[in-house]
């Protein structure tokens, strides 16, 4: 079988060249340099060449600042480039795998998020994520759509990296409590795509999936997870309200993904979000001290 991952330089698309790495399926591999997906007829080309039976969609523009200030080049990739991929699943009769997130939603009440739940983006982040969903919908094609949450790796940019950074740094580090949800190590979000793929579990199970780890917490209880597994203690993790840190935007403020779905109908069982983010600093070759 051949899948072609797009986005593949990213947190996800890296993880997941690490874990397909012994599969008997051909991977095809690519980010910008390798395939322009703002770019149609290069991604119904790419599609038809490689003769794709499953298009997985690691690609998205993330920063949810900046999109405040640059709505085309996020509406560009989160919405007509996926647009894009599943008009050409559609045409090739390939499953597309799909990567959304919880800003879907807008962050209210205290009950984790249901697949059925309505959405309500509160900026234009979501609102770009949740118009790329709308077009896999539209387009026809099989697909399997998984949104999910605070994602990080030991690779690019992401909160545990500027957490490690900041508290081996400073004395005193201010973190906002009052935005709740669950941290996600994309080595496990690889492991499920992989695991559902390379086991051909997606037959006549298409749709919408939640996946992030299990548990609950604050950005404050992550922050301070993080520095006290590091042993940096010497610096203080206060805890502090989402108005202490002005933004273009407002994050929801519970934003906990309920894995009912995915975790039967696929049979997954998901790891709780402390036991990830101690094997991914074990990888970062970050120990306990």
């Amino acid at each position: 079988m051949n899948i072609l991952v797009t986005g593949a330089d990213g947190q996800l698309g890296r993880e997941l060249r690490r874990v397909t790495a012994g599969s008997a399926d051909r991977y095809i591999f690519t980010d910008a340099a390798e395939l322009d997906i703002t770019d149609a007829e290069a991604v119904d080309r790419t599609v038809r060449e490689e003769q794709a039976d499953v298009v997985v969609n690691c690609a998205a523009y993330t920063n949810v600042d900046r999109a405040e200030e640059d709505e085309a080049t996020a509406d560009l990739l989160n919405h007509r480039a996926v647009a894009y991929l599943s008009a050409a699943a559609a045409r090739y009769d390939a499953l597309l795998v799909h990567v959304s997130t919880d800003y879907v939603f807008g962050g209210e009440g205290n009950l984790p998020r249901r697949e059925e739940d309505p959405v309500n983006p509160l900026g234009v982040y979501g609102r770009t994520k949740l118009a790329g969903e709308r077009a896999v919908a539209d387009s026809g094609c099989r697909y399997l759509i998984f949104r999910t949450a605070w994602l990080y790796s030991p690779h690019g940019n992401n909160f545990v990296k500027t957490m490690l950074r900041l508290s081996a740094e400073r004395d005193r580090l201010n973190v906002v409590f009052d935005q709740v949800g669950t941290p996600t190590y994309a080595g496990d979000l690889a492991c499920a795509i992989f695991g559902i793929v390379e086991e051909r579990k997606y037959e006549g199970r298409e749709g919408v999936y939640h996946f992030s780890d299990e548990g609950v917490c604050s950005w404050y209880d992550f922050a301070a997870e993080i520095a006290g597994y590091a042993g940096h203690t010497a610096c203080e993790i206060r805890p502090c309200h989402s108005d202490e840190f002005p933004s273009k935007v407002k994050r929801p403020a519970y934003s906990v993904l309920d894995k009912t779905k995915i975790k039967e109908t696929f049979g997954l069982r998901i790891p709780h979000w402390r036991e990830s983010l101690g094997r991914c600093l074990e990888r970062m070759e970050v120990f306990p001290k």
